[in-house]
């Protein structure tokens, strides 16, 4: 458990929450696997944010914020500390003319669906991205020409080191390239989007046509959508697919066999055999392009030599010394 044995009963008696001890980690995570959390903390009401986060910034115990899980695996060694997940009372969509403000919780394609149905352009693509609002401004996810710096305005961020919440600028959080300045104790509360007037009719057939899209040429099952990150001028998937690693399988992970950068896990499988695939992914590509290639996927529990490996660096990720 964490250092602080304590702070799971001092988090319960907080209204508008709920705790739960050793709770698995599969069941937050698209890839479905992963070990236990120390405390998962659930923040069921607005009103409870504030005081959840004045017992946390008293406590030196780690934290892991978790949105929909589409782009985070927990080592099958489990994460020591409190994962914070915000319920539904985070998933409001609010739309104001061209102003779009979404809760952490809020589903991408809902907020897709919602501004498209409002008649606005610009976030159709996040349609076929399973994630959180939260998580997509995290690691600036994109797709389909786009992504989250082209239309994020500011973020309400909740610090869980110094317990408050304040509004920042989208300038101030260095979005590249599924990549963001944001830390594990930084956890986004809502955010704020700039969209445009557009056509309701146009956009549901852009959203027809991206859904179709991602059926035909994406995996279903246990996976947690590309791998990699694209390098400069060519496609992971290329070069997984060129480097003829397409099937290749470790224990219970396999890079799929429809889209060479997604990994597929089997039903009651391992995070440790997912971690262990990237890593040899990386390495045969390596040697066969001479391309390094680098994990966006967040990693929780893992060495850092290994997170390294994988991630190209230690603080894209959460591993262990």
């Amino acid at each position: 458990m964490t250092s602080d044995v304590g702070i799971a009963d001092a988090l319960e008696q907080i209204d508008g929450v709920t705790v739960e001890r050793n709770a698995p980690s599969g069941p937050l995570c698209t890839y479905r696997v992963g070990g236990p959390l120390d405390v998962l903390l659930r923040i069921e009401r607005t009103e409870a944010l504030a005081d959840a986060l004045g017992i946390l910034a008293e406590r030196s115990v780690a934290t892991l914020p978790i949105g929909k899980g589409s782009n985070l695996l927990v080592a099958d060694g489990g994460f020591r500390g409190v994962a914070i997940v915000l319920g539904d009372a985070f998933s409001d969509v609010l739309i104001e003319g061209t102003i779009v403000k979404a809760g952490s919780a809020a589903s991408l394609p809902v907020v897709a669906r919602a501004t498209v149905n409002a008649g606005l352009s610009g976030f159709a693509w996040a349609v076929g991205v399973p994630g959180s609002m939260g998580g997509a401004v995290r690691m600036n996810a994109g797709g389909h020409g786009s992504d989250m710096a082209a239309n994020l305005v500011s973020v309400d961020i909740a610090n869980l080191e110094t317990g408050t919440i304040s509004t920042r600028g989208a300038d101030s959080l260095d979005l590249a390239y599924r990549s963001s300045s944001l830390t594990h104790s930084e956890l986004v509360v809502s955010a704020t989007l700039q969209l445009t007037e557009g056509d309701a009719e146009s956009g549901a057939s852009e959203l027809k046509e991206i859904v179709s899209w991602r059926r035909e040429h994406q995996p279903g099952g246990a996976n947690a959508g590309s791998v990699f990150t694209n390098p400069a001028n060519d496609s992971a998937g290329r070069l997984i697919d060129s480097a003829g690693l397409k099937g290749l399988r470790i224990g219970s992970a396999e890079v799929s066999a429809k889209h060479a950068n997604f990994i597929q896990v089997d039903a009651d499988g391992s995070a440790d055999d997912v971690i262990a695939l990237m890593g040899e992914v990386v390495r045969r590509v390596q040697k066969h392009a001479g391309i390094r290639l680098h994990a966006e996927t967040r990693l929780i529990g893992f060495a850092n030599a290994l997170v390294e490996e994988v991630c190209g660096r230690v603080d894209q990720a959460e591993g262990k010394s």
